[in-house]
C-alpha cells in the first residue's frame, strides 16, 4: 500500500495537515500522493461547502495543500465534486478548472490530473472528452454497484487510471451503518441491515465481503478506503488479501438487488 489520498475538504484542512506531519522524514519517492481542487468546508459550518473551481482559486489551493503536506509536487490532483450544489458549477470545472490544471501539469507541478465524482453520465462525459489521467470513482465498484466495470474499456482505450473508492459504500456495506447525511429513503437501510445480518449468520462480517469484492477485480489496478484507526488499516489490508466466498457474494448481492446501481443524490 503505496498510495495516499488527502483533500483540503476532509476535516476543514485537518486531513491534510495531520498527514503533512505523519509524512516528514520520509522519503517521497516511498508513496504516491493525491490531493484535490474545488471544493471547501467551513471548519465553522460543517457541511457547508464552497465550491471555486477558477484558475486563481486552484493554484492558491496547490500553494496551501503544498505547505500542509510539506511537498512541491503531487503524483495526482483530482478536481472535486463538481456535481455538487446541483451541478450549478459543472461547466466551470470542466472548462476552467480542467484547463488550470492542464498548465499546473504542464509546468511539473503535478503528475497526473483527474477528477473525484460520482455520477456514472459525468464520467462517461468526462473520460470521452477529456485528456484526463486518472479518476478517482467512488460507490462505483461495491456490492451494489458495479457501473464503474462500463468505464473500463474507455479507460483502457485512453490509458486511463482508474481508482475505485469507497469499497465500504459509503458505510452502507458496515455494521455501524451510513452517517445521517446519507440520502438513503426511509425503506432502503433496511435492505442494508437484512444484508447486513444475513453475512453475520454466515459467519462472516458484510465489509470484510465488501472489501475482497471491490479490491479483488483483476483489471481495477487501485481501491481506496479510509479509516482513522491503524488496527482497521491493518485488517483491511489482511482481508484483501483473502479469498472470498462465491457463494455468499451471490447470495448478498441478491438482498441487494432493489437497490443495485442506484443513483444516490449525494449533492
Amino acid at each position: 500500500m503505496n498510495y495516499i489520498d488527502v483533500a483540503p475538504a476532509y476535516g476543514s484542512t485537518v486531513s491534510e495537515t495531520v498527514l503533512g506531519k505523519a509524512l516528514k522524514g520520509i522519503a517521497r519517492d516511498r508513496y504516491f500522493l493525491s490531493t484535490k481542487v474545488g471544493k471547501y468546508t467551513d471548519p465553522d459550518q460543517y457541511g457547508k461547502d464552497t465550491l471555486d473551481y477558477s484558475r486563481e482559486r486552484i493554484r492558491r489551493s496547490i500553494d496551501e495543500s503544498d505547505a500542509r503536506l510539506g511537498t512541491d509536487y503531487f503524483d495526482i490532483i483530482h478536481i472535486h465534486n463538481i456535481e455538487y450544489q446541483d451541478r450549478r458549477h459543472a461547466e466551470w470545472a470542466l472548462k476552467e478548472g480542467f484547463e488550470s490544471m492542464v498548465e499546473l501539469k504542464r509546468e511539473g507541478r503535478i503528475g497526473a490530473v483527474s477528477f473525484g465524482i460520482y455520477p456514472i453520465d459525468l464520467w462517461h462525459r468526462t473520460l470521452e472528452t477529456l485528456t484526463v489521467d486518472a479518476g478517482l470513482v467512488n460507490n462505483h465498484y461495491c456490492l451494489h454497484d458495479t457501473r464503474l466495470l462500463e468505464l473500463l474499456p474507455i479507460a483502457q482505450r485512453k490509458g486511463i487510471g482508474l481508482i475505485n473508492a469507497s469499497p465500504f459504500g459509503s458505510a452502507l456495506l458496515t455494521d455501524r451503518g451510513p452517517a445521517d447525511w446519507h440520502p438513503t429513503t426511509a425503506e432502503q437501510p433496511a435492505l442494508f441491515k437484512r444484508s447486513t445480518g444475513f453475512c453475520r449468520g454466515q459467519g462472516t462480517n458484510i465489509s470484510k465481503l465488501a472489501l475482497q469484492f471491490s479490491s479483488q477485480h483483476r483489471e481495477i489496478a487501485t481501491t481506496m478506503f479510509s479509516s482513522p484507526k491503524p488496527d482497521t488499516v491493518k485488517r483491511n489490508i489482511e482481508w484483501s488479501q483473502e479469498p472470498y466466498d462465491p457463494a455468499l457474494l451471490k447470495e448478498t448481492q441478491k438482498i441487494l438487488e432493489p437497490v443495485t446501481n442506484l443513483d444516490w443524490p449525494y449533492s
